[in-house]
């Protein structure tokens, strides 16, 4: 008894694993990494302990967080939350959703990509200025300069480019609706806006 396979069967293609993320979905996926290990430290310090801080982070805000300051604290657990929040904007860049959740989406992804790469390039900058001796520094924030420039500035420069290209693609191949892509755009100039002045009055 001869089995035919039609060339339908042959040809159609087995069903990718409802656990497996769609081709291209990469940058969502990574943004929503970097935002989960980005919070990790944010929540640790806010709970109490000085794990990584003192090698790692300006001593003022050190001690701010080992004398316990009500509203420090505070932001260190906001600053956990928002992170938690950026990995929730990244995974839901991953694919189609509804027209104003793809458009919130679309604002929030666009204008976390400007404000990070912005605020990592100023680290890098200005640890470059350091460390060629074209900026001063106090002696005993050398080393701290250095973690700026080799960790935390390349660290948001690689989270905003995430949410930079998952936002780009996400408005480009998943979501026709106008809208997102004005959005987005409003997104992106309104950050750029933001660190600019940041940047110039040395707030923020």
């Amino acid at each position: 008894m001869a089995i035919r396979i039609s060339t339908d069967d042959a040809g159609r293609r087995a069903p990718r694993p409802a656990l497996l993320p769609r081709p291209g979905a990469w940058p969502g996926i990574a943004a929503a990494v970097w935002g989960l290990l980005f919070a990790v430290p944010s929540l640790v310090w806010a709970a109490g302990s000085s794990f990584g801080a003192r090698t790692t982070v300006a001593p003022s805000l050190v001690k701010l967080a080992e004398d316990r300051v009500a509203w420090f604290v505070a932001v260190l657990w906001l600053t956990g939350l928002l992170k938690i929040l950026g990995a929730v904007i990244g995974i839901g860049l991953t694919r189609r959703r509804g027209r104003w959740t793809g458009r919130l989406l679309a604002l929030c992804g666009a204008g976390a990509g400007v404000l990070l790469v912005w605020h990592g390039a100023v680290f890098v900058v200005h640890g470059v200025l350091v460390e060629t001796g074209a900026r001063p520094v106090a002696p005993d924030l050398a080393g701290l300069t250095r973690w700026y420039l080799c960790l935390w500035g390349p660290w948001f420069v690689a989270g905003g480019l995430a949410f930079a290209v998952a936002t780009l693609r996400y408005v480009r191949r998943l979501d026709a609706d106008a809208g997102a892509r004005r959005l987005a755009a409003v997104g992106a100039l309104g950050a750029a806006l933001l660190s600019l002045v940041s940047t110039v009055t040395g707030i923020g």
